[in-house]
């Protein structure tokens, strides 16, 4: 190996380095560009119906989302902060009542299968009150570690109020000139390909708004099937618990299970059985979601594998982590159009068999 290919090859060694440190930051500048492409989207809209400038038309994009985000607080936030409150009251007196139901529902098992009581009473499962009380060397320990739980809770707080502000800002420079950085992205291309470039470019532009007209679409039909269900098993706060499980749905696999969470603690109050039926509910709904409208969505929207979904999710959660688990469909949808593209149309399908020589 030459010195000049050694020095090409230590360079390219270098500039992966960088980039694999670089990586969080990267996935970051990637959600701020998903963020302005759909602040576009809003811009041109408002544009083709109000003919003005394009920061005029910004501005007036971000305070109807803004007054709509101020409206959606208001009527949302109180209820929930009411129901929060309330289940924080009546906590220990459901979970009390959900164990009685528990150990009696045993007790009768116990009782059919060999004909003695063998459950205990709540009185007898229970410990001394002197038990339970903490010395105070424990406890001054559990203060020790609760004062450095919240000191690490505040830095992670910090670091993803930065990351996120980072996004919006990214986000608006975009939106304001997307041109200028879409060119300034092509002249980082080989003059060559540029052309080529900025066809790719549309495309995966195309292939992401069509992402996100799908990811609506499947919100919605969440938000539809958890506000039916929750009305028809009479549990409070419908709209908001609905709302909450459409907004949630954006994030694969976790989004779901998080958003079971206060419908069932709000249920839980009234009845066990129907803290139950919400979650049976809940699971039936987002099994729904994941097997037959999601993949029907994605397919007529993106032409997104399921089997592709799939291994986005793990392989971008295990590289960047739950950032990663977040934007691993639109990841995955611009991976798609770039191996099409760049990978089978220009390279493979134009990879000839070399003839040997004669």
């Amino acid at each position: 190996m030459s010195f000049p290919q050694a020095l090409s090859l230590a360079a390219l060694i270098a500039a992966g380095l960088i980039l694999w440190n670089l990586r969080q930051w990267l996935l970051l500048l990637f959600a701020a560009i998903v963020l302005a492409l759909a602040l576009c989207s809003l811009v041109n809209a408002v544009q083709r119906r109000f003919p003005m400038r394009r920061p005029m038309a910004l501005l007036a994009s971000l305070s109807g989302l803004g007054l709509l985000l101020t409206v959606l607080m208001a009527v949302l936030v109180p209820p929930f902060i009411d129901e929060f409150a309330l289940l924080l009251q009546k906590l220990p007196q459901a979970a009390r009542a959900l164990l009685q139901l528990a150990l009696s529902g045993l007790d009768q098992v116990s009782e059919a299968l060999y004909g003695v009581d063998a459950m205990p009473d709540l009185e007898q499962l229970g410990l001394q009150s002197q038990s339970i009380l903490p010395d105070t060397s424990t406890l001054a320990s559990g203060v020790g570690s609760g004062l450095i739980g919240l000191l690490g809770l505040a830095g992670n707080l910090g670091s993803a109020g930065l990351s996120l502000l980072f996004v919006i800002a990214a986000a608006l420079m975009v939106a304001v000139q997307p041109q200028a950085y879409r060119q300034v992205g092509i002249l980082l291309v080989p003059s060559f390909y540029r052309r080529r470039a900025n066809q790719i470019l549309t495309l995966c532009g195309e292939a992401l708004n069509s992402w996100m007209v799908g990811v609506g679409i499947s919100s919605l039909a969440v938000f539809l099937l958890c506000g039916i269900a929750l009305w028809l098993l009479g549990v409070k706060l419908v709209l908001a618990n609905a709302l909450l499980a459409g907004v949630l749905n954006v994030i694969p696999n976790v989004g779901p299970t998080m958003s079971t969470v206060f419908p069932m603690a709000v249920a839980l109050l009234d009845a066990p059985w129907k803290a139950a039926a919400v979650l049976g509910a809940y699971v039936v709904i987002q099994n729904l979601e994941s097997y037959v409208i999601t993949p029907s969505v994605m397919h007529h929207q993106v032409k997104l594998l399921p089997g592709l979904t799939l291994a986005a999710q793990v392989l971008f959660t295990v590289v960047f982590g739950p950032l990663g688990l977040l934007m691993a469909l639109p990841l995955a949808v611009v991976l798609q159009v770039l191996i099409g593209e760049v990978l089978i149309n220009d390279v493979l399908n134009r990879w000839t068999t070399l003839r040997p020589r004669q």
